[in-house]
């Protein structure tokens, strides 16, 4: 069976390219600095209660608010970064709520 290759079934599917790579490579930074940090126990981000990286979203963007350029004492990384990272968690883990039928906590 031949397709046809004019055709491409995109149709509904986010289009990717228009995200900055930016955003991608900060929280890669942040997700790497956590292997270090946390070793193994890195890979089970999404065992975290989701209230503590909102906490820790909100202190990140409080830091960025009164300082743009500001960086994490602990990490040496932008908060910016680590405001990306955790937003990034909150939405995988409040679309895994929602897709299992579950509420915001």
């Amino acid at each position: 069976m031949e397709f046809d290759q004019k055709v491409k079934a995109d149709i509904g599917k986010p289009c990717l390219t228009l995200v900055p790579s930016d955003i991608i490579y900060a929280v890669a930074a942040i997700r790497e600095y956590g292997v270090k940090k946390y070793g193994e126990q890195a890979v089970n981000w999404d065992q975290v209660e989701v209230v503590r990286y909102r906490n820790a979203a909100y202190r990140h963007w409080l830091k960025y608010l009164d300082n743009p350029a500001g960086v994490d004492e602990e990490s040496g990384l932008p908060h910016l970064w680590h405001l990306a990272c955790n937003i990034a968690f909150l939405c995988r883990l409040e679309k895994g709520k929602l897709e299992g039928g579950g509420k915001y906590a």
